[in-house]
């Protein structure tokens, strides 16, 4: 972890593409490199290897057209070990070789179509830029410092986003004073915040699946302007201006929010993909708790602009922090800047990734509609519309503790506004806990799970991955029901903080659970699945803290929290029901896996 790391990096790469490759170079910038022989050109190949590879690579041509003309990609793969013949003759120190001997190197490449075709010979293509034995570019190659700091960097960019949703709670009253608005009004500026958070994947997360793109220019654009748009919100005159801003800042926040966990999938291998997502999962969920926390006391000391300023300066040094540090992990990325680095150095325009050969026969079409269409058409699936009801549900109630906190903390026990967000840290302390023991649940049991199978040459079916979610759902009801009716002044309020911190568990280890099992279940889909869930649970979440006051102020703590426990043991029957005939509804669908 070096200099690579800066030169793969956002300001890494426009340095070294201005400098032509001259500061913070690649291997195949450097001087004295060595195009593999493979990439090159025929005429170039002539060159290297002399004119007895010349004579032969002739002779040979002459042979195909006697036998009839074989396709581009058999043609390249017939010179490319004719030629890799005659070179390992050279490098065994024969200077002329015989005739024998040329025939015997030049006859691996005699391969017809037929050979390929019936035999099922495969052909490597000679012109395919890919990753090399031990590659140090490729991101699952990496050394673990270089992979823990990436994660670092990736929670870092998360929770800069996800603070903002919470800390603006911290201004609400006193947008309510200054504009002389609505509690409902003001917290519009959460809600269209959320809100624009699940709207902003289904445009923004499709480009960063586009190789000439990849992650960190959509990441490093998006949350600069994340950052800009904090300003006119900072210096705002009126409540329409804090409304536009809001939803211009959770639009442009989204990305983090939306494909950070691939970020960590690019960079780790797939055994590893609970432990690493759930510390990523961890580190979002810090962002909504922490809000309150340092929003509160800012806004009481000085103004409800404050916490945003407080915003501002987390963000502002996130993305410069992240333009000189985060290397781009999109692993097709990568590789089509390799392939445009080799393209110019050799003159051989064949030299294309996996990726571009299949974008060539893929229509702007296909990827409009898997971006905007799909999602929409997926959502109606039997199991991802429970996942997206569900998850949408447990997102909502977490989003009314910032309504219910100041009710419970601030009317009943009396804390002021900067005392009220200290009981959110709860959430953390139980966090931390689920963490470990989630931990040791995959070690422990998923783990031996799927080496058994493997030793027996079975498959371990994806709703194995449902069975802890269903088991931590107890959580949810039994946290608000907690909460609600220990919500008095005659009990002490540590009792509500432990009752609300129960909630964490059931909403980490769901949110684990399903989220992990319809990628396993849908694996040709996982981007259009998680957009679908992301918009949908997004904005359920986004409405609730509109009522909710009102909701808990009407029916009062206790029956407030009824209600919604009520509602959670009705959904978990569903759940139980959905881990149970699953593998029956995956069988129906042309799009899930159907084994």
């Amino acid at each position: 972890m070096g200099l690579d790391l800066i030169r793969d990096s956002t300001v890494g790469q426009v340095i070294n593409y201005l400098s032509k490759g001259r500061l913070l170079p690649y291997a195949d910038q450097r001087p004295g490199y060595v195009v593999p022989t493979r990439f090159l050109t025929v005429d170039r190949k002539q060159k290297e290897i002399g004119s007895d590879a010349t004579t032969l690579c002739e002779e040979e041509s002459e042979k195909r057209q006697s036998r009839g003309a074989a396709t581009p990609a058999l043609e390249r793969a017939n010179t490319a070990a004719t030629l890799s013949g005659v070179q390992s003759l050279s490098a065994s120190g024969t200077t002329t070789p015989s005739p024998a001997e040329l025939e015997r190197a030049s006859t691996p490449a005699t391969l017809t179509e037929k050979q390929v075709a019936g035999n099922g010979v495969d052909i490597p293509d000679p012109y395919l830029v890919d990753w090399e034995e031990n590659d140090p570019d490729d991101p699952q190659n990496w050394s673990f410092r270089k992979r823990a700091f990436v994660a670092f960097e990736i929670s870092l960019l998360t929770f800069s986003v996800y603070i903002g949703s919470a800390i603006y709670t911290s201004s609400i009253p006193g947008i309510m004073q200054e504009f002389n608005v609505s509690l409902v009004m003001a917290t519009l500026g959460l809600t269209l915040y959320v809100l624009a958070y699940g709207i902003g994947p289904m445009f923004l997360t499709p480009l960063q699946e586009l190789p000439f793109l990849g992650r960190n220019p959509v990441y490093i654009a998006t949350l600069f302007l994340f950052v800009i748009f904090q300003i006119p919100l900072i210096t705002a005159k009126n409540i329409h201006t804090v409304l536009a801003m809001r939803f211009m800042t959770g639009l442009f926040g989204s990305p983090a929010l939306a494909t950070g966990g691939a970020s960590m999938g690019d960079i780790f291998p797939s055994h590893q993909h609970p432990y690493v997502l759930g510390i990523w999962a961890l580190g979002a969920v810090a962002g909504p708790i922490t809000g309150p926390v340092i929003g509160g006391f800012a806004a009481q000391a000085e103004s409800w602009r404050w916490p945003i300023l407080e915003l501002l300066w987390i963000s502002a040094f996130t993305v410069i922090f992240l333009a000189l540090f985060l290397p781009e992990t999109n692993g097709p990325t990568i590789l089509l800047r390799r392939a445009e680095r080799l393209r110019a150095l050799t003159g051989n325009p064949e030299l294309k990734t996996a990726t571009e050969r299949a974008d060539e026969s893929a229509g702007v079409g296909k990827v409009v509609y898997d971006a905007l269409v799909l999602p929409f058409v997926l959502s109606i699936e039997p199991v991802l519309l429970f996942a997206n009801i569900y998850l949408g549900f447990i997102y909502a109630v977490f989003y009314l503790w910032f309504e219910a906190f100041p009710l419970v903390f601030g009317a009943i026990y009396h804390f002021n506004e900067g005392l009220s967000g200290l009981p959110f840290l709860g959430f953390l302390v139980s966090g931390t806990i689920t963490y470990t023991v989630y931990c040791l649940y995959q070690m422990y049991h998923i783990a031996p799970r799927y080496a058994r199978a493997a030793a027996a040459g079975k498959e371990v079916p994806p709703e194995i991955k449902l069975e802890i979610g269903l088991m931590a759902s107890i959580f949810i009801p039994a946290s608000v029901l907690i909460f609600g009716f220990a919500s008095k002044a005659t009990i002490h309020w540590i009792v509500p903080v432990i009752g609300a911190a129960l909630y964490l568990p059931g909403i980490f280890l769901i949110f684990q659970s399903i989220l992990m099992y319809v990628t396993t279940a849908y694996p040709d889909h996982g981007a259009p699945v998680l957009a679908a869930n992301d918009l949908f649970r997004s904005s359920i979440a986004s409405v609730f803290p509109l009522f909710g006051r009102a909701f808990f102020s009407n029916l009062g703590l206790g029956p407030g929290s009824a209600v919604l426990a009520g509602i959670s043991f009705f959904l978990i029957a569903v759940y139980y029901l959905l881990l149970r005939y699953a593998h029956i509804l995956r069988k129906r669908s042309k799009y899930a896996l159907s084994t």
